[in-house]
């Protein structure tokens, strides 16, 4: 059953204040209206809100003093301002103090229903972000991962799900996600935790080699067996066995693996009796086995059953609001290791690194931050000590990235479709005008998108971030036929 959401709308000029409140009733909600911030305080004091709507300029006690009033009462409730004052200044102010959106006059209802929604799912996700933090990060010894995200909290709240079985873990992610990172922490968080941890890369070591590092040989099993070798299958007794990069296993290997795993016991290369083994599997890939299963170039079957508990890692660009935390450990232990000065990264700095894409995720992220910490000549690293190939063309290729799946979808409009040479010079005008219309639209619709990620679908915040006054954003979304719905993680 749904429970209807309690609003409050607050505002001195009772034509817009009964307005607000028939849009707002409209949509289902249930809504209070108060002419004064004082009444509405008190109100406040005694009932539950899910949200405040608020006029920004009033006699008495203005918007600005009631969102102070509400944070010391009601810290977690969110408050919208209406003002007819669309200046960057004055979003940007009540945004800094706290503020969850701002709508200026004139607005359609559309546009007071899409901010109000909005408002409310972002409040749902931030209480539910600070309960599993405060279930996990708190309780459960993640002190060695970075990052507070709610993507991250989702990843530290699978470890505590999966640990404590004996299940085989698949782990995918993009290079430098942290899939070893992971991976010990499955086995810190288990029952195995006082036995062996033991990490094999698939792609260090050739088909035969890797062979007999997996499950051992016998002595003159094959030239230069000069002695009987343990494989690591038995070295991680009891323990739990990581193979990083699974992809790259030939088919002969992949064949063993899946022996291992529907026999639980390992025969040496050259040997005739096998050994029993006690061991948790984890494996770990940067390529999808679904995929390469369809290619025929891995098994079937080895997938099925590595694919018991499987961690999909977010990648870096998608966990954006950890960057500053990355930024200021990494500088920290850098500098400590070298024995530099650096306190940290200039404002510039940070927003440059905010906007970058990361195809190299955490692992870029920190060579980016060493490689400025050994360049820097002062406390603070400065956008020229990241050096970021941050040009037009780099930017415009990030957006373009396939790893970018919004900007993917802009079907951006081709620049290159005249095939014939124009005859005159009308002609020539004509085309030129065609090509700027169409290169201004594409540039649009890459601000746009760009803006709204790193929002995360606020246009409120996306217009102060870009310096444009909202309605002017708003209209550029509707020109292009962008919705801030798109933008907003669930």
């Amino acid at each position: 059953m749904n429970i209807q959401k309690k609003l409050m709308v607050i505002d001195d000029e009772p034509a817009i204040r009964e307005g607000v409140r028939r849009i707002l009733e409209s949509g289902s909600y249930l809504v209070e209206t108060f002419s004064c911030g004082h009444a509405a305080m008190e109100r406040i004091k005694q009932e539950t809100f899910d949200l405040v709507i608020t006029d920004l300029k009033m006699p008495g006690m203005s918007g600005m003093e009631l969102l102070k009033a509400i944070q010391q009462t009601r810290p977690n409730l969110p408050v919208i301002f209406i003002t007819g004052y669309t200046s960057v200044e004055s979003a940007v102010e009540v945004m800094k103090e706290g503020a969850m959106d701002y709508i200026a006059k004139p607005f359609t209802p559309e546009e007071l229903l899409d901010t109000v929604k909005r408002a409310l799912d972002q409040q749902v996700l931030a209480l539910e972000d600070l309960y599993i933090r405060k279930e996990l990060l708190d309780s459960a010894g993640f002190d060695q991962f970075v990052g507070k995200s709610l993507e991250m909290v989702k990843v530290y709240h699978r470890i505590m799900q999966v640990a404590p079985t004996d299940s085989t873990v698949l782990i995918t992610g993009e290079s430098g996600t942290g899939k070893e990172l992971v991976a010990r922490s499955l086995h810190k968080h288990s029952a195995r935790r006082d036995n062996s941890f033991v990490a094999v890369d698939c792609t260090s070591l050739a088909e035969s080699l890797l062979e007999s590092e997996l499950f051992g040989h016998v002595k003159g099993s094959f030239t230069g067996a000069i002695q009987t070798k343990t494989g690591l299958f038995m070295v991680a007794e009891g323990g739990t066995l990581f193979l990083d990069e699974v992809s790259n296993l030939s088919h002969t290997t992949q064949a063993k693996l899946l022996r291992v795993l529907q026999e639980r016991e390992v025969t040496p290369i050259g040997g005739t009796k096998p050994i029993r083994v006690n061991i948790r599997l984890v494996v770990a890939t940067n390529r999808s086995l679904r995929d390469m299963v369809a290619e025929g170039t891995f098994r079937e079957d080895l997938f099925f059953r590595l694919n018991i508990i499987p961690m999909d890692l977010p990648l870096l660009r998608e966990r954006t609001g950890d960057i500053p935390l990355l930024v200021a450990h990494t500088v920290r232990t850098v500098a400590d290791k070298l024995g530099k000065d650096i306190k940290g990264v200039t404002a510039g700095a940070m927003q440059v690194l905010q906007s970058y894409s990361f195809p190299g995720n955490v692992r870029e992220l920190e060579n980016i931050i060493e490689r400025a910490v050994v360049l820097a000549d002062d406390c603070l690293i400065t956008t020229d000590d990241l050096e970021l190939n941050n040009g037009p063309n780099k930017i415009y290729a990030d957006l373009h990235s396939r790893r970018n799946r919004r900007v993917d979808d802009l079907k951006l409009s081709p620049l290159r479709d005249y095939t014939s040479v124009p005859l005159s010079v009308e002609d020539l005008k004509e085309i030129k005008q065609h090509l700027r219309e169409r290169a201004v639209e594409n540039v649009e619709k890459l601000f746009v998108v760009n803006a709204l990620q790193r929002s995360n679908g606020n246009v409120a915040r996306a217009s102060v971030e870009t310096g444009m006054l909202r309605p002017n954003f708003h209209a550029m979304m509707k020109k292009i036929g962008i919705s801030a719905r798109e933008f907003v993680e669930s």
